[in-house]
């Protein structure tokens, strides 16, 4: 694995708070690990706070629930916001994208804690298998190999 590489998934590890597995071969994945995590989320000049908080607001912006969620829990899980911050945030972001989308947002925030508040009362962490296959799927089009799909 070239320094690049190594660079971006470490980065895309960190961004994400779980381990990405290397897809070798798929321009997608390549592109972004290398180009995405390895040179732009790499960057100095804002901090990983205010990458997600952007990331967040352009999800939003999308109308991607999916990709909030995915946002939304790496947020959680790597403590750059709380819960409150983010639903805050869908009710800010309200005002400048509308109503809807707004709304969306905090729909997808709430998902993700409830789904953390669960797995907590459980006594598990979040469901990593789930989002690693999110995330891979939303930067590839591949999924992980999960036995639960059998």
């Amino acid at each position: 694995m070239d320094e690049l590489r190594r660079k971006g998934l470490d980065k895309m590890n960190e961004v994400y708070g779980w381990e990405m597995p290397n897809i070798e071969g798929d321009p997608y994945f390549d592109l972004t690990v290398d180009h995405l995590f390895g040179t732009i989320w790499t960057r100095p000049g804002l901090s990983m706070r205010d990458k997600r908080i952007m990331t967040l607001t352009a999800v939003a912006a999308l109308g991607n629930s999916d990709l909030a969620e995915i946002q939304a829990n790496a947020a959680l899980h790597n403590g750059e916001l709380t819960g409150e911050e983010l639903k805050e945030m869908a009710v800010f972001l309200t005002q400048y994208l509308g109503f809807p989308l707004g709304s969306k947002l905090d729909g997808a925030v709430s998902k993700v804690i409830k789904r953390r508040q669960k797995a907590a009362e459980r006594g598990e962490d979040e469901d990593r298998k789930a989002n690693v296959n999110a995330a891979v799927q939303m930067h590839s089009g591949s999924k992980v190999h999960d036995e639960r799909d059998e």
